[in-house]
């Protein structure tokens, strides 16, 4: 009898460390579907705001900083180095330091400002910049930038063509009884220009639920153009990116602890209301998601304000059980940047 008691107990407890074995394995899942890629070592990329693959010119990446920089764009390749014009290679140096010459300042955008720059968008041969950010909620020269998409070989500077102004169509007081109009995420789908808000709650450092989708179809430049809204999602938290597809089948949209995935809608604008699919992220591992852009049609490649790159197969993000994971999220960031609430 005792023999077979130790024996039971021995199956018991081998039992038991299987299941825990098992159950950090599912755990682990989610984080480990994000890859590490490199992490960026020119020093000027120093808050890593907005991230897009070049449409035109082959193995480009744009990316800008946050706002405080210069008004600015850096191109790299996809091994994360600076590309610099040729004819100006005599007189900058990349990420290894080089007597007589100065680091490469970046793209210049003239006849702009990088108030507070915080995603960028290219389609059809132009480059968007949202400058949308307003933490505050308290900003009424909210704005984006359209350029033409220039060769990063061939060119050092450049300036818009346009300059949309752009105000929300829910938003009198300056700021607002409810912070929900700061935005971080930008895309551009049949001509049309979407931004994505970030949520707060009665101030800069309160964190919220919860996302907008405004759509301008149709703007002027010498005028302040009012967005419109076209959908909405509870269960978004503090996004930051936003991506489209180059097929346009998937929306990708990422925040500090989650990426989602929606398909293209069928009902028109309402990119936010299909099935969607969500992936968690750990801030430890991924840093401060601050960027996002399509590498192909099945493969994200997420952007930290460090510096780093992760990538993210699509066929990775199981589709969202439609529990609201925010409050989890909320913790995870008040753990890693204590001055939120």
């Amino acid at each position: 009898m005792k023999l077979k008691s130790s024996v039971k107990e021995v199956l018991l407890l081998m039992c038991f460390f299987i299941f825990m074995s098992q159950d950090n394995l599912t755990r682990a899942q989610p984080e480990s579907a994000v890859r590490k890629v490199l992490d960026i070592e020119f020093p000027a990329i120093n808050e890593q705001s907005g991230l897009a693959k070049s449409q035109t010119y082959d193995d480009v990446l744009w990316v800008h900083n946050d706002s405080g920089d210069v008004p600015r764009l850096f191109a790299l390749d996809s091994q994360g180095k600076i590309i610099i014009p040729s004819f100006l290679e005599g007189r900058f140096h990349g990420e290894e330091v080089e007597a007589g010459k100065e680091a490469y300042p970046g793209l210049t955008i003239e006849l702009a400002a990088n108030i507070d720059w915080e995603d960028i968008a290219i389609t059809k041969g132009a480059i968007y910049i949202a400058d949308m950010g307003n933490n505050g909620n308290a900003r009424r020269d909210l704005g984006i930038y359209v350029i033409n998409e220039p060769n990063p070989v061939a060119v050092s500077r450049t300036r818009p063509y346009q300059f949309i102004p752009v105000s929300y169509p829910d938003q009198s007081h300056y700021p607002p009884e409810r912070w929900t109009f700061d935005s971080e995420a930008l895309f551009v789908h049949d001509d049309a220009i979407y931004v994505i808000t970030k949520h707060r709650g009665e101030g800069i450092f309160q964190l919220a639920p919860g996302a907008n989708l405004y759509r301008l179809t149709d703007w002027k430049s010498d005028q302040i153009n009012v967005l419109e809204k076209v959908d909405s999602h509870a269960d978004l938290f503090f996004i930051t990116a936003a991506d489209l597809s180059q097929n346009g089948g998937w929306l990708a949209v990422t925040g500090y602890t989650e990426v989602w995935l929606f398909p293209a809608p069928g009902v028109e604008g309402k990119w936010l209301s299909g099935e969607a699919r969500r992936l968690s992220l750990d801030p430890a591992v991924s840093g401060i998601v601050e960027a996002l852009t399509w590498m192909d049609d099945s493969t994200l490649l997420l952007g930290s304000e460090g510096g780093s790159w992760f990538s993210v197969d699509i066929n990775d993000i199981p589709i969202y059980d439609g529990e609201p994971k925010w409050e989890e999220g909320r913790a995870q960031i008040r753990q890693r940047l204590p001055i939120y609430r």
